[in-house]
């Protein structure tokens, strides 16, 4: 498998994915499914934003530049989903554009070894 550095390394929907987050800022992805090690976008996860009022803290939505080097919370996110065979991110938590934490549901593998 190829290492995940920048965007060139992503697949369509992993790139739809950090696209959605960027704008989403701060919130959550609930009912984001994987099969085969790639994210399932049809239907569209439902995204959950946070709203804080009279703070400092910038609610403008985050526009990308086409190519970009990832964050490491990007690069571990996807890692992870590609070692799944099958599952659920119940709830992926995002802070400042970026994965923070998630729950996630999967069938555990018949040999124990993978994800999925």
């Amino acid at each position: 498998m190829k290492q995940i550095v920048s965007t060139t390394d992503l697949q369509p929907q992993e790139r739809a994915l950090v696209d959605a987050m960027r704008r989403l800022q701060f919130g959550r992805v609930e009912a984001l499914r994987i099969e085969r090690g790639e994210l399932v976008l049809d239907p569209w996860p439902t995204m959950v934003e946070n709203v804080k009022f009279a703070t400092k803290e910038s609610t403008g939505h985050q526009t990308s530049p086409h190519e970009f080097k990832l964050k490491r919370q990007v690069v571990e996110l996807f890692e992870y989903v590609r070692a799944v065979e099958a599952g659920e991110i119940h709830c992926l938590e995002v802070r400042h554009g970026l994965p923070f934490s998630m729950e996630i549901r999967h069938r555990p593998a018949g040999d124990g070894g993978d994800r999925g």
